[in-house]
């Protein structure tokens, strides 16, 4: 026996060539634990706002893990691609297990970053992925100083250094001890060929809306896989209307809104299928006073003592809400600031996808600057950050307005400054010099001033309010609060106060999260106007969107113009015709009355009979008629954006 066996060499426990399969499949399932472990962690983050029904939490975790493993088939494709590509024979040396082992390192740092990042994430908006972390990294310099100033970045990224040695050491250690065998360079192939089928079809057949199964948004959001919903995200951040959404005949929705557009001062000038163009008339004398349009950062209404707050974080707007219009009854068209700008300049409803700001051939739009500008006007948008951003310095420098952004201040003129631009003080000082200025040419101007210091991460000057900086929300609330009072004060003592007439409005909410798809309670936003000795304080309850604001401000100034806005002028509209839009950027909303109308991809409609105090929903029989109202409303600003109609 001993002769018979004495020249065999024992078999090795591992195979030599294990990282074809092995690493590539160790990784996969370190994505799927992974991001299991981040399910978790947001369930229980979140653990208030679920409904634990059996059919949420089964679903919840089993679609979670069919789209774990749907991104683990993809983010392996380069190992896949290592293991194929390089010979049998070259995959023993230690060349190629250095290379194998830092592709591992980068790819598990990669996993680990994302699930801190997407935990980040859902702090912010409650939600996965979306176009809102796809612009994030278009715009790197904003939201890497923005992460820097709100956590220790540093020692979060030594930990997860540390952490991606450790992970990478165990998985070399066991991809060397893997039952995988070599495959020489034809198998490797077919592996190949079968694994890129795979990885095909899932890209031909599956999307996200699999996870759509709840009621309850939050568990639709858990079901997810964040990095499969980043790229999602990217791949359709502009969705075609009549592709996705319940679409009614061209003649019909043609005819439809121009019944619900028409207003008693208004006239069609022709007949051009889903053409708005009206002549607005307003008789008597025209009020050529200067606009100064605040439109604030993030400012819910109810961090106002008027919509029953009591922690007296907005002091100077509660005071100043009585000497105002003050309108208790305005919803944001959006969650986003782009979405409220599209609303305030150009009063068209959202279209779905991305905001009008950031899309291609947005120049030359109709918008409140042209109507102002052809008026005698010197249009004005000042913003505290960088105009490029969020293409806000584009769309506007294209439409009309001149464009003021933080490059017009010297360093001495800033006495603080975060990523996201100057202190809401120094951005007023900025704006009461610009006005001053320019009103000494004798020419009235409207002035469109956007703020930035209620984002995260809450900073601002210390001793100005008191509550410290960087400690959260209501902190850059007030400061905020401080600013425009502190603006308004100072204007009093400015000669051309008298003829101005100040618009203070937010351009969407802190928070659009909620159980519901469209929670309404989160996109209700306030709006003063305020001009002493011009506009009566009064409160304004009726129903009203953003997009109305325009119409309505040319309305208070008597003005007669032609339009092409989708916006009613709330004091002409006969009661009974309010509604309002809200949206996420792929449900489209519909308020009129009690009933809320919800249109989404895959030509889907419901009706809604929305709490407007708490968000919560209860669907309803479909109401046809609201539903014809609102297809026709979205399909024809869909229409005119794509035709070129909204251009002047």
């Amino acid at each position: 026996m001993r002769t018979l066996f004495s020249g065999t060499k024992p078999t090795p426990k591992t195979s030599p060539h294990a990282s074809f399969l092995a690493r590539p499949v160790l990784v996969a399932l370190f994505l799927v634990i992974i991001s299991t472990l981040t399910r978790l962690l947001l369930l229980f983050k979140t653990s208030i706002d679920i409904d634990y029904s059996t059919r949420n939490v089964l679903g919840l975790f089993g679609i979670g893990l069919f789209y774990d493993v749907i991104n683990a088939l993809y983010f392996v494709f380069p190992l896949m691609l290592l293991g194929w590509l390089v010979p049998v024979g070259w995959q023993n040396k230690k060349g190629f297990r250095i290379t194998a082992n830092v592709l591992v390192f980068i790819m598990v740092f990669l996993l680990l970053l994302n699930a801190v990042s997407e935990w980040v994430f859902w702090d912010e908006f409650s939600s996965r992925f979306n176009f809102i972390a796809v612009d994030y990294l278009i715009y790197t310099q904003e939201v890497i100083g923005n992460i820097r100033q709100s956590y220790p970045v540093g020692i979060i990224i030594s930990i997860l250094l540390l952490l991606t040695a450790i992970f990478t050491f165990l998985l070399a250690r066991l991809a060397e001890q893997s039952a995988f065998r070599s495959f020489r360079f034809g198998m490797r192939s077919l592996v190949m060929v079968g694994y890129v089928v795979i990885v095909a079809v899932t890209v031909l057949f599956v999307d996200n809306k699999v996870r759509q199964f709840s009621s309850n948004v939050y568990v639709n959001e858990l079901a997810g896989n964040g990095m499969y919903e980043l790229f999602s995200a990217y791949q359709h951040n502009e969705l075609d209307y009549n592709q996705f959404y319940l679409k009614s005949d061209d003649g019909k929705v043609s005819a439809e809104i121009r019944t619900l557009i028409k207003t008693p001062e208004s006239h069609f000038i022709n007949n051009k299928p889903f053409s708005i163009e009206r002549n607005i008339v307003n008789p008597g004398p025209e009020q050529r006073r200067n606009i100064v349009l605040i439109s604030v950062e993030s400012l819910s209404a109810d961090f106002l003592g008027g919509f029953g707050n009591t922690q007296g974080i907005t002091p100077f707007l509660d005071s100043l809400a009585g000497s105002s219009l003050f309108f208790t009854n305005l919803y944001a068209t959006g969650t986003r600031t782009v979405r409220g700008l599209e609303a305030l300049s150009i009063c068209t409803p959202p279209t779905p996808g991305q905001s009008i700001v950031r899309r291609p051939k947005n120049e030359g739009l109709f918008s409140l600057g042209s109507v102002l500008k052809g008026k005698g006007y010197q249009t004005r948008f000042i913003y505290g950050g960088y105009g490029y951003f969020d293409n806000m310095g584009y769309f506007f420098g294209h439409n009309d307005y001149k464009v003021v952004d933080r490059t017009a201040l010297s360093k001495k003129e800033i006495d603080y400054e975060n990523i996201w631009g100057v202190a809401d003080e120094n951005l007023f000082q900025l704006a009461d010099k610009e006005i001053s200025g320019a009103v000494k040419s004798g020419k009235p101007v409207f002035a469109h001033i956007m703020t930035t210091s209620n984002h995260r991460p809450y900073t601002y000057p210390e001793g100005r309010i008191d509550i410290p900086s960087h400690t959260g929300r209501e902190g850059a609330v007030k400061y905020t609060d401080f600013a425009i009072g502190q603006f308004i004060r100072r204007a009093r003592t400015r000669p051309w106060f008298k003829n101005t007439l100040f618009v203070i409005v937010a351009d969407h909410c802190a928070s659009s999260a909620g159980k519901t798809d469209l929670p309404v309670d989160r996109y209700k936003i306030p709006l003063l106007i305020y001009a002493p000795g011009f506009v009566k304080p009064a409160v304004m309850p009726r129903l009203m969107s953003q997009i109305d604001l325009g119409p309505t401000i040319l309305g208070l100034l008597n003005f007669s113009y032609r339009s092409k806005f989708f916006g009613y002028d709330i004091f002409k509209l006969e009661p009974g015709r309010e509604r309002a839009f809200v949206s996420t950027y792929q449900s489209l909303g519909y308020i009129k009355n009690d009933s809320l109308i919800i249109l989404k991809p895959q030509k889907l409609a419901a009706t809604f009979l929305p709490d407007f105090k708490n968000g919560a929903a209860r669907q309803a029989q479909q109401n046809k008629h609201l539903v014809d109202e609102a297809v026709a409303w979205y399909q024809s600003a869909s229409f005119q954006f794509r035709q070129g109609m909204m251009k002047k």
